[in-house]
């Protein structure tokens, strides 16, 4: 009853504001952010079929139909009930479709092949490619050279390193091309399918691109931290490739070059010739290798024609298609068919085929052709000029149907930061717009594309710096304008956006009535020092473009940048909504700043999907979020509002939402999936002897050290114990780790370590951990205040964890003590699946155990641990950010 009173007064409300005939109707969420009836069509090489995407059991999945066969003809091959397939691509040699697909958005990626020909119940079988484990799957290339073979990146070997491989798809083997030790981070291969350049960041936060020279890589092209560079394709005849860059102090924007890998030389392709923008793409013929045109996005898309043929075909198609932005989706081999889209701010788009020789075009579908676009509000590309003089570009939508003045309003913040907002169809901004807000969509300094001097002088600008005035400045732009109620201002965004929404309403908490954070990190600090570890790469980006946490001024500057830290001094309601295994922005940081706020009485509402990471992919999440939001909006900013809403989102949403009270005040907050004390079972220990062999990488040299661990039972202090002596040898010299573990409790109970000239002695007690470090004739006393079981870390973890009932689905907890940073942590153990691991000691069949810290900070490990009587076969430590990054493996040896 209250719903539906609450639903009449903001209809009664929205007919005071705007009157009964103007507006255009309420349109649907469900037409907006429902999933498309069709999308992402692709032709098969051969041009025999169409794929394409549309759901299937609840899920977006791959469906294929007869190039001559109508959509109702079209049959499934894929049936994913869990999660929505994202993206695909055909085989060259049209045999197989190939997808990728990540669990509950943890953005570890693995590659599927199905074939089409083979008859299925209801769908042929998916073939797993990548089965490794917790690994994350890249496509490198996909050569024409090769149909049946494509090139793959895989970080099996180390989670922060990708190792190419030779994928055979017929097969799924897999023949290593490359074992990188070179923290390259991405790789181009010639038109033939050779593995010829990397690309990796320099020690200063700077780009160097490396040419393949036998089994060693050659430097041949670098750029400061403050300049761009990148391969783009080689050239035929595998001389030459074509490179973006903007090096040099005379260069400003991006343009496209010519290296020569004879000389060493450039040669100048094209520049923006309005000078206005970076150079954004190329259309390459993959037939002949030609150079078809080159793209340039300003406020609008601009393409410029290279080639005769091009220039006729592109002619054609502007004159057959809508107006708007035209899209080249895939082509037939020989490239006489091609998919093309057309769309534009008022259109979601349209799917044709183009058939080149007859010039003509064949509409296949319309994405969403139940949406009104005749209720759809213009976007209009407008400039406003920042406190320092900055010009900032951004775009304008409108409500339909109302005064252009005095209008509730929505800054819409883009996420990366590192992107920028173009112009196009955006549903986000359609939909509040259509709830009667001005929308502004700023492209604020730090954003891609519009120059070097530009996206620089967003460098260590977060919060409280120019990136967010550039923000708060459009916010005036549109109240000078009498555009916008300055009473009833709201600001959204995602990842960054979400950030900066946090940022506006801690840092200018007058300027806003309302604010939404999806997926936003509220402590840079915590952030930094979490960022998933196929990051590694390019971690120094962050240092020079956010700051570096282990400089002092920097980690002051990002300390006061930290929305969370200035939480006090937000007043206006906040909706946080956060996917429980996003990767990249971990859910502690929106556990944090609702915490924060609830403690201090502020209003704020808190979604999280537990199926979800960075960003929501599932329908009826996606439609949680929008229903909430919109709600949310309304209640404080006074727009229209959608009151009736469907069963299955008010199921939804009631799963999605968590009470604040319940998010728990510490940094370990996980009150609705919180995992029981781990109980240990002391009769697993046993004794015995292993051999261990230890890998990583520091400073570009791998390191190897062996390691003889015995378990052995003695007596302490009148207790039975066991000790756990761990002797190693290596390139970093011997040393010796000693665990003494309590037979009853397995608690810690001392430790003692050597290594060259450091000595380390600690005392468990049920008060905490005392004791110190000798290093050079100077003592480093160490004493930790701690009530209730700890174990420590290295043998003392590795032995609790094989006396816990491991099994699918387990999860505890436990108090670690943490030797790098010397500090007791909450740490989650998940088993997480199951595994084939092999090891020099063999192949074993074994339960994937993560042992995550709950604070969000470095020093995830995962365990491979055999099933029955429990033994570590393999673990991986992550290195924390601060000591370089990276991945320490362990493995059995025999």
């Amino acid at each position: 009853m209250v719903r539906r009173v609450l639903g009449l007064v903001f209809l009664v409300l929205a007919a005071r504001l705007y009157g009964p005939a103007q507006v255009p109707p309420l349109i649907d969420r469900e037409l907006l952010f429902g999933d498309p009836e069709i999308s992402g069509s692709q032709i098969s090489p051969d041009g025999r079929f169409i794929t394409f995407l549309k759901p299937f059991r609840g899920e977006r999945n791959i469906w294929i139909k007869g190039r001559a066969e109508s959509f109702a003809q079209a049959r499934p091959i894929t049936a994913d009930t869990v999660r929505p397939v994202s993206s695909y691509f055909w085989s060259l040699d049209s045999r197989y479709v190939l997808y990728a697909q990540d669990k509950g958005g943890d953005e570890n990626y693995r590659i599927y092949a199905v074939d089409p020909s083979v008859p299925g119940s209801p769908v042929p079988p998916a073939r797993d490619l990548t089965p490794s484990g917790k690994i994350r799957a890249v496509i490198i290339d996909v050569p024409r050279a090769t149909p049946g073979e494509i090139l793959i990146g895989l970080n099996d070997r180390r989670a922060d390193l990708h190792d190419v491989y030779r994928l055979t798809l017929a097969t799924g083997g897999k023949k290593l091309v490359w074992k990188n030790e070179q923290n390259v981070a991405g790789w181009v291969a010639d038109t033939k399918g050779a593995l010829r350049l990397g690309a990796r960041q320099t020690a200063d936060g700077g780009t160097e691109i490396l040419r393949v020279a036998g089994d060693s890589l050659v430097s041949i092209y670098a750029v400061s931290p403050e300049e761009e560079c990148s391969p783009l394709r080689f050239t035929p005849d595998g001389k030459k490739f074509y490179l973006v860059t903007n090096r040099g102090a005379a260069t400003d924007k991006t343009r496209l070059e010519l290296f020569d890998i004879e000389t060493g030389t450039t040669s100048l392709v094209e520049q923006d010739p309005e000078n206005e923008v970076d150079f954004s793409n190329a259309i390459f013929s993959d037939l002949t290798g030609e150079l078809l045109a080159t793209v340039y996005v300003g406020d609008r898309l601009r393409v410029y024609p290279k080639q005769q043929q091009f220039a006729r075909d592109w002619d054609r198609l502007r004159k057959l298609l809508p107006a708007g932005e035209i899209s080249f989706g895939s082509s037939t081999l020989d490239e006489s068919l091609f998919l093309v889209g057309a769309s534009s701010d008022v259109d979601p788009g349209s799917m044709y085929i183009f058939d080149r020789a007859a010039g003509t075009v064949e509409l296949l579908y319309r994405s969403r052709p139940d949406l009104p676009t005749a209720d759809l509000a213009a976007e209009t590309p407008v400039r406003y000029t920042s406190r320092d003089g900055m010009v900032i570009p951004a775009y304008l939508v409108l409500p339909r149907g109302v005064p252009d003045t005095n209008l509730p309003a929505v800054m819409l913040i883009h996420g990366g930061p590192w992107g920028r907002i173009y112009w196009g169809y955006d549903p986000e901004a359609q939909f509040l717009a259509n709830r009667g807000y001005a929308v502004l969509m700023p492209n604020f300094r730090g954003s891609t594309g519009y120059g070097k001097k530009f996206l620089n002088a967003g460098n260590k600008q977060w919060g409280i710096g120019f990136m967010q005035h550039d923000i708060t400045d459009g916010v005036h732009y549109l109240v000078q304008r009498h555009i916008a109620d300055p009473k009833r201002i709201g600001i959204y965004g995602g990842s960054y956006g979400g950030y900066a929404t946090l940022a506006g309403l801690a840092f200018t908490p007058s300027l806003y009535a309302a604010g939404v954070s999806y997926v936003g990190p509220s402590n840079i600090i915590t952030l930094l020092s979490s960022i998933p570890p196929y990051w590694a790469p390019v971690k120094k980006m962050f240092d020079v473009r956010v700051g570096d946490i282990s400089n002092p001024k920097d980690r002051a500057m990002l300390e006061a940048a930290s929305p969370l830290n200035a939480a006090g001094n937000i007043v206006a309601p906040l909706l946080v909504a956060q996917g429980a295994n996003d990767p990249r922005v971990p859910r502690s940081e929106s556990d944090k700043i609702v915490a924060a706020l609830r403690d201090r009485g502020r209003a704020v509402e808190y979604l999280v999907a537990p199926d979800e990471g960075h960003g929501f992919a599932g329908r009826d999440n996606r439609m949680a979020l929008y229903t909430a939001m919109e709600k949310f909006f309304a209640l404080h900013l006074g727009g229209r509002y959608q009151a009736s809403v469907s069963s299955e989102v008010q199921k939804k949403l009631a799963i999605l939402s968590v009470n604040p009270a319940t998010v728990r005040t510490d940094t370990a907050a996980r009150a609705d999936t919180a995992a029981p004390e781990a109980a240990f079972r002391p009769s697993a220990i046993h004794p015995g002897t292993q051999h261990l062999t230890t890998s990583f990488t520091m400073q570009g040299q791998k390191m190897v050290m062996n390691t003889v661990r015995t378990i052995a039972a003695f007596t302490r202090g009148g207790r039975k114990a066991w000790r756990v002596v761990d002797v190693t040898t290596g390139a970093m010299g011997g040393g010796a780790d000693t665990v003494d573990i309590d037979a009853v409790t397995v608690l810690t109970l001392h430790r003692s370590a050597q290594q060259g000239p450091g000595v380390l002695e600690l005392d468990f007690t049920p008060q905490g951990i005392s004791g110190g470090m000798e290093m050079r004739g100077k003592h480093i006393p160490v004493e930790v205040r701690f009530t209730g079981p700890v174990v420590s870390d290295n043998a003392g973890i590795d032995v609790a964890l094989c006396t816990l009932p491991l099994r699918d689905g387990y999860r505890a907890t436990l108090m670690m003590f943490d030797s790098s940073i010397w500090k007791v942590r909450e740490m989650t153990v998940t088993v997480t699946g199951k595994d084939r691991v092999t090891t020099p000691a063999g192949t074993f069949d074994a339960l994937v155990v993560d042992v995550k810290p709950k604070d969000g900070g470095a020093g995830k490990q995962t365990y491979w641990i055999t099933p029955g009587k429990q033994r570590i076969v393999r673990n991986d430590a992550e290195i924390p950010p601060s000591m370089g990054g990276g991945i320490v493996t362990t493995e059995l040896a025999k």
